[in-house]
This record gives structure tokens, sequence and C-alpha cells, in this order.
């Protein structure tokens, strides 16, 4: 019983590390020379 808690405890935690679901976290560089090319609609 043991076992299988700890082999899905492991199974659950590598898949909470391999997620990427919106890519690599940009640098605050790189956000914000995105946020000057776009021009603002205000």
């Amino acid at each position: 019983m043991a076992d299988q808690k700890k082999r899905k405890e492991a199974a659950w935690k590598s898949r909470k590390q391999e997620q990427h679901p919106h890519g690599k976290i940009k640098s605050l560089k790189e956000l914000s020379s995105e946020y000057e090319e776009k021009p603002t609609t205000n």
C-alpha cells in the first residue's frame, strides 16, 4: 500500500515539474521591448 502511494506521489511531482503550458517565463527586458512595440489603443 505505502509503495503505491509513494509511486503516485512521485509521478504527480514529476508531472508538476515538467509543466510549461505557456512556454518559458520572459524576462522584464523582453516584456518591456514587446510592450514598446505594440501600439496602445487608448
